[in-house]
């Protein structure tokens, strides 16, 4: 088989990957300025609003590596399952995930921050943070449900386990692509041996590794908060992002001329399922969190809804209509348009469904991230504030360096795995 495609295809898988390489080019120099620009802005909001922006470029840059972390489970899974019909998709998947060592630099100076600024994201970075502040009592140190968990909650495991994620991520996703590249020359069939070793480790290491991350970065930004269910979480929004992506790009590519030829209906549809699947997965562990919080009733978990409904005095907040939003947004409204078959064909409305998952994928960060912040009252801040201005700057200033480096790697590679065993059976894919 591969012997077949490599008399047939590379002509063609050069030329789609190399056409309008100027623009690309172009296109590549334009999303780093941007994205430039976005982060110079965000650094202007931390001299000016302080505490709020640094919680609003956490917001956006963990948006953004869910998404480069979601793009590197779907390629794992292809891999895991030895897929055939994902093959011609990969590649985009591959170039994405060029930004996950960009994405590390960027997150240095929130840990940075956490040195020379304790308290200022984390509090329980500095044991001596006042909680009267946030409408407590006490210091951290006197907390004891700190204490309890300070094995954990330090500044060095939070630095550690930042370090190791990244490194690791990084590590992964450079070796899959890779030997992914290198069989596009040579065709050899070790490469896709190397890549499921590779996926063997990569699988539990980034799963545990996601995990740990997002509970410190996020999660404990309310530490007092219990949950077993946030690491799963966390990952269903990352796949459904980086499966909002995908289709955003891939379409991309097919209105340029690239996919066209390549990319068929039965392709779409298959996307399609991935994406109405991801939708019900993520309801079924969003509901069973919020059951299981709701049953038990106690206060060190209900108390974390209660501050995205409620303020101090029962007023019902503005987080109240952005929680009512995410049900309808995150479930309903993707799960009734993607049930129908038509929808998960059509070029036009399904990139279009993408682009709205990944959107409300945001909103559910910002809603899981901005609550933390609270006044002198302990009640969270607005939802609708100066707040989203630096939300907005560092989505754009981050998301244009992610940009920049995927189409980077564009340029350089074939538009698809050529010599892959499988290309012909992605090819030809039918349901």
């Amino acid at each position: 088989m591969s012997t077949h495609v490599a008399t047939i295809s590379p002509a063609a898988g050069s030329a789609a990957a190399h056409s309008s390489a100027s623009s690309v080019g172009a296109a590549a120099n334009k999303a780093l300025v941007l994205g430039v620009i976005g982060l110079a802005a965000t650094g202007l909001g931390v001299a000016v609003s302080g505490k709020a922006a640094a919680f609003s470029y956490l917001t956006g840059l963990v948006f953004w590596v869910a998404v480069a972390l979601g793009a590197l489970f779907l390629i794992m899974i292809h891999h895991v399952f030895d897929a055939g019909w994902s093959t011609v998709l990969r590649r985009q998947y591959e170039n994405w995930i060029t930004c996950l060592p960009w994405l590390g630099l960027l997150f240095a100076p929130l840990l940075i921050s956490a040195v020379v600024a304790p308290g200022l994201i984390w509090k329980w970075t500095d044991p001596s943070y006042d909680l009267s502040q946030i409408g407590g009592h006490g210091t951290v140190a006197q907390d004891v449900l700190w204490v309890k968990k300070s094995g954990l909650l330090s500044t060095m495991t939070l630095i550690i386990a930042s370090f190791v994620g990244f490194g690791g991520w990084t590590l992964i996703s450079s070796r899959l692509r890779a030997h992914s590249i290198a069989q596009d020359t040579d065709g050899d069939i070790a490469h896709t041996h190397a890549n499921r070793f590779w996926t063997a480790v990569g699988l539990p290491f980034t799963a545990l590794s996601m995990t740990l991350c997002v509970i410190l970065w996020v999660k404990a930004l309310d530490y007092h908060w219990y949950s077993t269910m946030f690491g799963v979480w966390f990952f269903a929004g990352a796949v459904r992002a980086a499966l909002s992506l995908g289709v955003i790009i891939t379409i991309w590519l097919w209105s340029r001329g690239d996919y066209k030829g390549i990319l068929n209906n039965n392709h779409m549809h298959s996307i399609g399922m991935l994406m109405f699947a991801f939708t019900v997965f993520w309801a079924y562990i969003t509901f069973s969190q919020y059951f299981l919080i709701y049953m038990a009733n106690i206060p060190e978990e209900t108390f974390w809804y209660s501050l995205r409904e409620i303020n101090k005095d029962g007023v019902f907040n503005t987080w109240g209509y952005v929680g009512m939003f995410l049900l309808f947004g995150h479930f309903f409204a993707p799960f009734l348009t993607l049930i129908h078959y038509p929808v998960k064909l059509s070029k036009t409305w399904l990139p279009r469904v993408g682009a709205f998952i990944a959107t409300v994928v945001l909103i559910d960060m910002i809603y899981n991230v901005m609550p933390s912040l609270k006044n002198s009252a302990g009640d969270a801040y607005p939802f609708l504030s100066l707040n989203l201005l630096w939300i907005a700057t560092s989505v754009v200033g981050v998301g244009g360096v992610c940009v920049w480096a995927y189409l980077n790697s564009f340029a350089k590679t074939k538009l698809i795995p050529i010599r892959d065993p499988r290309i012909v059976e992605s090819l030809t894919h039918h349901e």
